[in-house]
């Protein structure tokens, strides 16, 4: 189960990435928004699917 989890939180990471990138582009507020949301969930998912399979 833990292979998952390293996927959803690598994906997090990368959102984010991309969000600071997006940022800096001076992209609209509603790509950044949704990248961000999508980032936390992946993060969160990923975590908690850590936390309850291990």
């Amino acid at each position: 189960m833990n292979g998952l989890s390293t996927i959803l939180i690598v994906v997090g990471l990368f959102l984010a990435g991309g969000i600071y990138s997006f940022v800096k582009q001076g992209m609209p507020k509603q790509l950044i928004v949704l990248l961000s949301v999508g980032a936390a969930m992946c993060l969160v998912a990923g975590v908690m699917r850590l936390e309850v399979w291990s």
